[in-house]
Order: C-alpha cells, then sequence, then structure tokens
C-alpha cells in the first residue's frame, strides 16, 4: 500500500486569560469578597488546563490510526502492484468471519466445470489426467512416501497435480461459512468455471485460436445476462484460473494461450492464479498446490514438529533438469555448482525426462534433508517447487524477484530477508558469485530462525480439508476485503 501522508492537523491554541487588578482592601467584607473572586479565577484556570488536556489526547489519540487507503489499480506497464502482506487470523465467530462480506457461487451449465473433469482422458494429449481429479483435486494418496515421512501422517498426503487449484477452490467454496444462496445478500459471486482445464487440452496441440477461446467466450456471453454482473460490471465477482496468467494472454492468434484475460467482459473480475502478472490489479498469485493436505491442526502442528526437529545431512539441494533449448541456461549452471560443491554439501536430483514427476519420494526427501533449496525461474518466473520446498521445512534460495516476492504477498512473509536468500543470478552466471559461499556465511542460529519462519508460514500456502485456516482461506478472505475496499472508496471504472 502507499505511504499515508498528508498535512498535519492544526494546532490548538489556549485562550488567553484576563488578568484582573486587585483593589485595595476597604473592609473585611470587600475583603472576603476580593478572595471568593481570587478562588474563583483559580479554579476556572485549572478547569480550562484540564479541558485542553483532555482535548490534546483525543487529538494525538486520533492521530494515531492510520487511515485506510483505496486500492491501487495500475493498467500501466512500468508501474508494479504490490499486495499487502496480511496474516489471516482465525475468526472466533461466524459473524466475525463474515464482516468483509457474503459469498454468492453461481450454479453454471455442467459445460463449464463438472462436464470438463468427465471428459479427463482428453484433458492431457500424453496421457489421462483421471487420475489428477479424484478425492476433490487432491489426486491419489501418496501411500509410497510411508517410510520418509511418519506413520500417522501419510493420510494427509497425495500427489497432488499442480493445475488443480479450480477444482480445490470449487469444492472448499461450496462448504464456505460465508456462502449465500440468495444473490440479493451476497457482496461476492464466485465463477466456478474451470479456465485452466478447458483450455490445457489446447496448449500441446495444432488447436486454432478459437478452440482456446471458446470455453471462456461463453463463459462470458453466460455470465453478461446475469444481472448482479451486470450492476456492478464484474468488479465484484472473482475466478480461480488454474494455471499461470500467460497462459491466458495470447497477444495475436499465432501467440501461445488464449486470450481470455483481455476479452472485454473479464477486464474488471479478481483472478486467482498460480503466476500473476505483477502489473495487473486484478490478477492475484494463490499458492500452487503442494502434496499435503492437513485434515486438522493436530496434522498441521505434528508435520511442523517433524520439519523443525528433522535432521538435515545437506547444506543446499537443487531439484531440476537442464534446458537444452536455452543458451547459457542458468538450471545447468545450478546442477554444475551443486555437483561440484565441496564435501558433497550440495544434494542433486536430477529431473532429465520424467524423473520427478508426481509419484516420486525423491524431491521431498531432498528437501527434508537440506537447510537451503535452489528456486531458480520455471517455465515462467515460478515453479511449484517453491511450496514444495518451504513444506519440507528448507529456505528458498531465489534468483528471480518476480519468482515469489511479487507473486504471493497474501501467502508469505513481509520481509523476505525473514525466510529466504535472494542472490543475483548475474554474479552466479559470470562466476563472482559462489553459492555455497554465500549459504556458508550463514550462522546456524540465522538458519534456524529462518526455517523458523518457514514452518510458522506452512499454514497459509498449503490446501487443506477445512478444518485448518489454510490458503484458501487467506485467498478468499484478501478478496472480500478487497470489494469491500473498493465499495467503501469506491474506487471503480463502469
Amino acid at each position: 500500500m502507499l505511504p499515508l501522508s498528508g498535512n498535519s492537523s492544526p494546532e490548538h491554541h489556549p485562550r488567553k486569560l484576563k488578568s484582573y487588578e486587585l483593589f485595595g482592601r476597604k473592609n473585611s467584607f470587600n475583603s472576603l469578597l476580593q478572595q471568593f473572586h481570587h478562588q474563583q479565577s483559580r479554579l476556572w484556570l485549572l478547569l480550562t488546563i484540564l479541558c485542553l488536556q483532555i482535548l490534546l489526547i483525543f487529538i494525538i489519540r486520533f492521530l494515531s490510526f492510520p487511515l485506510p487507503l483505496p486500492p491501487v489499480i495500475s493498467s500501466a506497464a512500468n508501474r508494479l502492484y504490490r499486495f499487502p502482506s496480511a496474516a489471516v487470523s482465525p475468526a472466533s465467530t461466524d459473524v466475525d468471519h463474515c464482516k468483509n462480506g457474503r459469498i454468492f457461487v453461481y450454479d453454471l451449465p455442467t459445460a463449464f466445470n463438472q462436464d470438463i473433469v468427465k471428459n479427463c482422458d482428453s484433458l492431457n494429449p500424453w496421457s489421462s489426467s483421471c487420475s489428477a481429479m479424484v478425492n476433490g483435486g487432491f489426486g491419489q494418496r501418496a501411500d509410497s512416501l510411508a517410510g520418509v515421512i511418519p506413520e500417522n501422517l501419510v493420510a494427509s498426503w497425495y500427489w497432488t497435480d499442480q493445475f488443480v487449484t479450480e477444482i480445490i477452490f470449487h469444492n472448499r467454496i461450496m462448504k464456505h461459512k460465508c456462502r449465500v444462496k440468495e444473490p440479493e445478500s451476497a457482496t461476492a459471486f464466485y465463477v466456478p468455471f474451470y479456465a485452466g482445464l478447458a483450455v490445457g487440452k489446447f496448449l500441446w496441440t495444432a488447436s486454432s485460436a478459437e478452440d482456446r477461446d471458446h470455453h471462456c467466450r461463453m463463459i462470458l456471453k453466460w455470465l453478461s445476462d446475469q444481472e448482479y454482473y451486470k450492476k456492478s460490471n464484474g468488479w465484484d465477482h472473482f475466478i480461480t484460473m488454474g494455471r499461470i496468467t500467460w497462459d491466458f494472454r495470447r497477444s495475436s492468434d499465432e501467440d501461445w494461450g488464449s486470450r481470455c484475460i483481455y476479452l472485454p467482459g473479464m477486464r474488471n473480475i479478481t483472478r486467482l492464479l498460480i503466476e500473476r502478472n505483477p502489473w495487473d490489479y486484478f490478477d492475484v498469485g494463490v499458492p500452487y498446490p503442494t502434496g499435503f493436505h492437513p485434515s486438522s491442526q493436530d496434522d498441521m502442528s505434528a508435520w511442523q514438529d517433524f520439519v523443525r526437529t528433522h535432521s538435515r545431512t545437506h547444506l543446499f539441494c537443487f531439484a531440476g533438469a537442464k534446458r537444452a533449448a536455452f543458451r547459457n541456461d542458468f538450471r545447468g549452471i545450478l546442477l554444475d555448482q551443486c555437483r561440484n560443491s565441496t564435501a558433497e554439501k550440495c544434494r542433486v536430483v536430477d529431473c532429465a525426462g520424467s524423473r520427478c514427476s508426481n509419484g516420486t519420494s525423491a524431491i521431498l526427501e531432498s528437501f527434508l534433508n537440506s537447510d537451503f533449496c535452489l528456486q531458480p525461474r520455471g517455465d515462467s518466473f515460478t515453479r511449484r517447487s517453491i511450496f514444495d520446498c518451504m513444506v519440507a521445512g528448507a529456505i528458498p534460495v531465489f534468483f528471480w524477484r518476480r519468482t515469489a516476492y511479487y507473486q504471493y504477498e497474501w501467502f508469505l512473509p513481509g520481509k523476505p530477508e525473514s525466510y529466504s536468500v535472494f542472490i543475483d543470478r548475474n554474479a552466479v552466471k559470470n562466476g563472482t558469485a559462489s553459492i555455497e559461499a554465500v549459504l556458508e556465511k550463514f550462522s546456524r542460529e540465522e538458519v534456524r530462525e529462518m526455517r523458523e519462519r518457514v514452518i510458522e508460514s506452512i499454514p497459509m500456502f498449503v490446501y487443506g480439508t477445512g478444518a485448518v485456516k489454510d490458503a484458501f482461506d487467506v485467498a478468499v478472505d484478501g478478496v472480500l476485503r478487497r470489494f469491500k475496499e473498493q465499495e467503501e472508496w469506491g474506487y471503480k471504472w463502469k
């Protein structure tokens, strides 16, 4: 948010009291009367000073409260919109929980969600995606992790796909405490359209621009006929789009992805994406799904205790693969530095081929056994590995600020240095910075403090079953606060 600024309050000066000239005493009556007037003047003086003190205290207390600011809307390419970091505390009552508003969930035609999931065999050109859709989008249970994690926590782990937030959010929002069935009593409207799953099947095939835009055009046409969408022009509507924002920002027909975000009806809808455009106010970055889905606070606490006390045998690790198609591939440099570390201080998980696909425990083991984990950009600026790393209690090392710092402000600590390390990638490329040397400079106490900050944040970026305040709750609470601020400040265009 922008810093609060403005003129100071006008100073209040007490009015000067008049002085009185006392006349000489003429008799005892006049003397008594004179004493009475003298005492009365002192009383008024004391009362005046007391009133001024009360007024001064009131002014100071009033000025100590920061005034709320309207949301910043940035449409220019050179202005970066930063979300405030906000730790959401569990609500004690339904009234408090819904103080920022209530949600109406549209009952969409099944073509926009249910039918897409039913056709899971055709969502991926290489293999069936049906196993990723089960268990409410969590995927298959990760029973093979037995022996890697405590036995009592195996039931909380799944092989979760990174593109299923649409299903997870839809299932959770149908049970939300602030959901209402009458649109007239709602302040926010959720559109359960599976935009990412719908377009995913066309991204890797020789599809036409019309095919890639089809579902999005149809949902916007459907929305344009809805009474409450027309009332607000979409300002109080939100949607989950389970892929990165760039999959929905096609500039020309020959380019990658769909034009969904650029279509007129989408302009004012708040979009929850696993990677956002930092210059677009309506994009909100939400965490990639990890495999950990706690079903109780006991599960969460037990996992936090496990990663806090787990013995770590390596200084750092890297899970990834070289990108042969890229010149001076940065991932290749990281792999080389990791393999060349002294005394095997770095653990490598080479993800060439399909070695790091869902169903392997090697990545989780490497994160559990390392103090730090290297997190370069993926196919875009972010990657799911950021959250896989942190859920294991490892400290992320970033080389692009857009990988996390400009993405997940609602979910991660406000001070990047409190939970992560940033290393200039250019210094790594030209050989002036050694990753091992940088990381070894941190004392054991500094490492412990950073790890503790990561562990404290785990509830904020994992998706549970609803029994724990988690990333879903943080996202929905953040959207409701945003809509409330928009109404209070009237900061909207038509």
